[in-house]
């Protein structure tokens, strides 16, 4: 019975992991095609358009994918960085996080303090020429795109809510910082005293879930109690959706096209 019991309870924290797998960062830069070379060029990646699979539109290159995840951007200016919203930074995993900070230096970015080790891993911070945030941190155990840590005055409440509706397995990152895992991307949530801006208009302006059948999440979302800014609507031959996440963070929910 324990056997039985213990397998259970891992097939529920696998389904967990995969209710809502993480779709896309979506930050804004002054110019989208500068801004793909500069990622790629950075942080690796395959530079794409929208609609991936290919659908015949001549659509421009705004995109970087680290797997299934993309980063995307818009291509107007920022109304400020990230931080001091809802989302702080993003993280990115290397083996040369010293050398790397070199070259963003080098090429208009910015380091923010110095090196730090944490739990046997290098970390450092630097800004990219937009105004978003960037940890770099030296995980063997996940590589390319990493994280994406917000912030909040209460991070369990943060986390809970996200865990609730999108899933994500409850976890601790380095057995230290308490997150949500989705398998290809961290969430993890720090502490701050002050309320969080909003993103939108910012250099992190929403963070994106993919759903299989969107109208369907939207009716369990909303009867959590989800508020929705922008109801499922079709776009490009897929489907969007836009809800409000806790400390201001913008969300965008997502249906590939079949």
């Amino acid at each position: 019975m324990r056997t039985l019991i213990c397998l259970l309870g891992a097939a529920m924290a696998s389904i967990a992991v995969h209710a809502a797998p993480y779709d896309h960062i979506h930050l804004t830069a002054t110019d989208a095609q500068r801004a793909v070379n500069w990622y790629v060029k950075h942080f690796g990646g395959e530079a794409g358009r929208f609609n991936r699979s290919g659908d015949g539109a001549a659509y421009p290159i705004d995109r970087v994918f680290y797997g299934d995840i993309a980063v995307i951007f818009f291509e107007r200016e920022p109304s400020a960085g990230s931080v001091g919203s809802g989302v702080d930074h993003i993280g990115f995993s290397l083996t040369d996080v010293e050398e790397t900070v070199a070259r963003i230096v080098a090429d208009g970015g910015t380091q923010l303090g110095d090196f730090i080790e944490f739990s046997g891993m290098q970390i450092a911070f630097v800004e990219d020429p937009w105004g978003t945030k960037i940890e770099l941190i030296d995980d063997p155990d996940l590589r390319g795109i990493h994280h994406l840590h917000l912030s909040s005055p209460e991070p369990d409440a943060t986390l809970r809510w996200y865990a609730d509706n999108f899933g994500g397995s409850r976890d601790q990152f380095a057995a230290v910082l308490p997150g949500l895992n989705y398998g290809d991307i961290w969430l993890l949530v720090a502490r701050t005293q002050d309320a969080p801006a909003p993103t939108q208009g910012r250099s992190i302006d929403h963070l994106g879930w993919r759903y299989s059948d969107l109208s369907a999440a939207a009716e369990t979302l909303e009867a959590s109690g989800v508020v929705f800014t922008i109801e499922p609507r079709d776009y490009r031959g897929i489907r969007i959706a836009f809800v409000e996440g806790p400390d201001g963070v913008r969300i965008e929910l997502v249906q590939p096209a079949q």
